[in-house]
């Protein structure tokens, strides 16, 4: 009996729970731990983390179904492309949430094809893919916003400091860096890039 509990490759309820167990603790460190602490944004901990667990149990049931894993992992990402085709969730939001998807299905299915050390190793090798682009490559990218702007009079190169509080406080956001796209002298206005960290 003690030995049917720890076979993790098998379909019985207790293998599938242990993999369950596994792939909530790489999720919880993709999700809790390196995207929050880097984007700072709950509004999408519930949707990765329930789309993590649904994708795990989908994936074990449709494994004693007779329909092909390629099918059923590109239904998981239609309706990940059609749910959040929005303009708040960004590209970075949607690698994320791949990210989960496919540490799931590994988790799910990987078992059965590889051992379990070799399941952990892939998975580490996402989360530490994760944290080294989020802590080398993200540090450094701005997003841009375009804006229309009314004060033409703090475009003038010595009210720079003046322009980047107004801006600030009417964006809510700190900004870091502004480009003047084009100015319209008849209707006292310009358009402006406004850069600012995500």
């Amino acid at each position: 009996m003690t030995d049917n509990l720890l076979i993790l490759s098998g379909d019985t309820v207790w293998g599938i729970l242990i993999r369950f167990v596994i792939n909530l603790v790489f999720l919880i460190i993709l999700i809790g731990v390196i995207y929050f602490r880097y984007t700072k944004k709950e509004k999408f901990l519930f949707t990765f983390f329930l789309i993590g667990i649904v994708v795990f149990f989908v994936s074990s049931i449709m494994k004693r179904v007779d329909i092909g894993l390629g099918l059923a992992f590109g239904l998981f990402a239609i309706f990940g492309i059609l749910r959040f085709r929005t303009r708040n969730f960004s590209l970075k939001d949607m690698a994320y949430l791949f990210a989960t998807i496919g540490i799931s299905v590994i988790n799910s299915l990987g078992m059965l094809v590889l051992s379990l050390i070799g399941v952990l190793i892939i998975n580490s090798i996402i989360l530490l893919s994760a944290f080294i682009l989020e802590k080398f490559l993200c540090v450094n990218m701005f997003v841009k916003h375009s804006i229309v702007y009314d004060k033409l009079d703090l475009l003038k190169p010595e009210n720079q400091s003046k322009l980047m509080k107004d801006l600030s406080a009417r964006s809510g956001r700190t900004i870091l860096r502004i480009s003047i796209r084009k100015i319209d002298y008849k209707k006292d206005i310009a358009e402006l890039d406004i850069y600012f960290k995500e």
